[in-house]
């Protein structure tokens, strides 16, 4: 039996994060339509390849010739690794819930420099957390205030005299001070959903399952990752797209079916006994979490993947946040190809060696990209032509074979893959995937730095574009105007094949525009340096300011705006402490709150800022809980009950 959740009732008053259940079993009628389009993609692909392989390359130009065909090709292989991997995307393994009953159970949130207010939601979310269990926040950058914040949450506080092995050294000081037969692993932005160890402790029952993974969401829906809201409006149920949406809720469950899903960091509840086998969490590498899984299977253990979003924590919400976290992920994934390349070591079965291989070799797909834009450039520039055929034939099987392609990567992904989204975040990433597969090359370690959340020192200004994504706009407009130079006679280049120049007017034509597409992301406003300390949700709940009654519209950990009456001949409010109570889940909590700012509202009467006085920690931590889990229970029970 697995484990599921119900679905939650729709409250319009606070924040709704649809499509976060268990996806229902596929029918056999539609796993033999994927993967007949799968296979179909497949041969035709393959048909296509070998014909180019024939027929078509012009080695008079092979250096725009066999880069080419070397992308193609290298499409085929990342087509059928994919298909490889979400050939099935049910299998899942026992669950017994009663399987657990009595362990010792203990969530640990490691954490170095994150802010208070990012903390809070965490904490509280982690204690209460059921079964009983202890909650450790294991703080690297040994601050008190964080260690007075555990207290006052009903956690306990844990930190070290140095910093060795960053995140995985610390938790594995943790892991030789705590006693416990199960940790569940929260990184420092991640809040627990009630029933995050309900729900996976039960895959335990079988003794060789080291870990359970579940998926990673986030709950600041207007992070650079997520998809414009304002484009879109999503179906009852359906998830808000985010950039790594295809990865967690179709990528590792489709990984299930090989025993080769691996730990992602957070939301995970591992056995001890595992890790100690191995000798702890993995270090040496900046992605302890994949290393272990690793070591882990090397020795025979079992990852289980549960598809569902138990735990949502804070994507990053500017460019700069999100390629610096993927320049981190993949120089850590070169340092596993160097240190212990799961194509080689021995303990791994063929078909997670494959496994591992679709995903550290993604990776490199920066390199096919950079290519594709390059290419147009090459033959515009030189005039040669890559293909040794006529183009109306050869124009139209490449369009065929390329749409057949995108097909079966929308159909195999379940919808995950979006093709314009998916070309644009290849190339917003390309610069760090390029900077980290080049890493690979070198031996010397790079030092662990964290994903910067939270309110950021900023001065406002706007993100620029990297400078290849620039260099590349340069690029493409200077091959545009050579090709209007060219067909005007103004050049030494001659183009052969008119049809072949125009084809790749057109394809650069279409990368320049997704270029600026991309750039215009990574430098838009919206997505500029946090100056805000919390996330702020929409709400709608009721409340009064000094007693008199107010309609809550924005809300967030560190303060809310709310909407009040004329005041006549009050006119503005003075700077003086104020006190906000809000009602929210038949819960009325009052906060001592500053007025940060205010102006005239269309019908009369005023938006008012406030923000929350230092220091409301508990009253913080039932709010966290109600916004983000809507979940009312008070606070200082279930914290006063484990806080011996």
């Amino acid at each position: 039996m697995n484990a599921t959740s119900p679905r939650e009732p729709v409250r319009p008053d606070l924040p709704v994060f649809p499509g976060g259940g268990v996806p229902r079993p596929e029918s056999s009628q539609r796993k033999l339509y994927i993967r007949s389009v799968a296979v179909f993609a497949l041969t035709v692909t393959f048909a296509y390849l070998s014909w180019r392989a024939a027929f078509t390359i012009d080695l008079d130009a092979w250096w725009v010739s066999v880069p080419l065909f070397a992308f193609e090709f290298y499409a085929f292989v990342s087509l059928a690794l994919f298909a490889f991997t979400l050939w099935d995307i049910d299998v899942r393994a026992e669950f017994d819930s009663k399987a657990t009953k009595g362990a010792r159970i203990a969530v640990l949130i490691p954490t170095y420099n994150e802010d208070v207010e990012i903390l809070i939601p965490t904490i509280a979310a982690a204690v209460a957390l059921e079964p009983s269990h202890e909650t450790w926040v294991l703080d690297d950058g040994a601050r008190p205030a964080v260690q007075e914040l555990a207290k006052s949450l009903g956690a306990k506080y844990l930190a070290r005299r140095d910093r060795t092995g960053a995140k995985a050294g610390n938790l594995n000081h943790a892991l030789d001070t705590i006693e416990a037969d199960f940790v569940a692993v929260l990184d420092a932005d991640h809040v627990a959903q009630p029933d995050l160890l309900e729900h996976t402790l039960g895959y335990f029952t079988d003794p060789a399952v080291a870990i359970v993974q579940t998926p990673q969401d986030f709950y600041n829906l207007e992070s650079f990752e997520h998809e414009d809201r304002r484009e879109r409006t999503p179906k009852e149920d359906e998830p808000l797209f985010h950039e790594q949406t295809l990865f967690y809720r179709a990528i590792q469950p489709g990984k299930n079916r090989w025993n080769a899903a691996f730990w992602c960091g957070t939301g995970a509840v591992i056995r001890t006994q595992a890790l100690a086998e191995i000798g702890g969490v993995a270090t040496g590498t900046m992605t302890e979490d994949i290393h272990t899984s690793i070591r882990l299977h090397r020795r025979g253990w079992k990852v289980v993947y549960h598809n569902e979003v138990l735990a949502r924590g804070l994507a990053a919400s500017s460019a700069d946040q999100y390629q610096l976290q993927r320049l981190r992920w993949g120089t850590g994934a070169m340092q596993v190809l160097r240190t212990e390349n799961p194509l080689f070591v021995s303990g791994l079965r063929p078909t997670q060696r494959l496994a591992y291989a679709a995903t550290l070799l993604g990776w490199f797909d920066a390199w096919r990209s950079l290519g594709y834009v390059l290419l147009p450039m090459a033959v515009l520039i030189t005039g040669a032509i890559p293909i040794r055929v006529d183009p109306l034939i050869f124009i139209p099987a490449f369009a065929a074979t390329f749409l057949l392609q995108q097909w079966a990567l929308r159909v195999l992904s379940r919808g995950h893959h979006r093709i314009v989204l998916s070309i644009i975040f290849d190339l917003i990433r390309m610069t760090p995937n390029l900077l980290a597969t080049l890493s690979l090359l070198r031996s010397r370690k790079g030092g662990f730095q964290v994903t910067p959340k939270g309110r950021q020192e900023s001065d406002g200004a706007r993100v620029n574009p990297p400078p290849l994504l620039v260099t590349l706009t340069a690029l493409s407009l200077l091959a545009a105007a050579w090709f209007i130079l060219t067909m005007i006679g103004r050049t030494p280049t001659s183009y052969v094949d008119l049809p072949f120049a125009y084809a790749a007017v057109f394809w650069l034509a279409l990368n320049l525009a997704l270029i600026m597409v991309a750039s215009g992301r990574i430098s838009s406003a919206r997505y500029g340096p946090d100056r805000r300390a919390a996330v702020r949700f929409d709400a709608g709940v009721p409340g009064t300011l000094d007693g008199m009654p107010c309609k809550v519209h924005e809300i967030s950990l560190t303060g809310a705006q709310v909407a009040i009456a004329p005041r006549g001949k009050e006119g503005r409010l003075d700077a003086k402490r104020h006190d906000l109570t809000i009602e929210v889940l038949g819960q009325e909590l009052s906060f001592g709150v500053l007025v940060h700012r205010q102006q005239i509202a269309a019908a009369g009467g005023r938006r008012v800022g406030l923000e929350f006085l230092q220091g409301q920690w508990q009253l913080q931590a039932t709010l966290a809980l109600a916004l983000l889990n809507h979940q009312a229970a008070p606070l200082q029970t279930s914290a006063s009950r484990r806080a011996a």
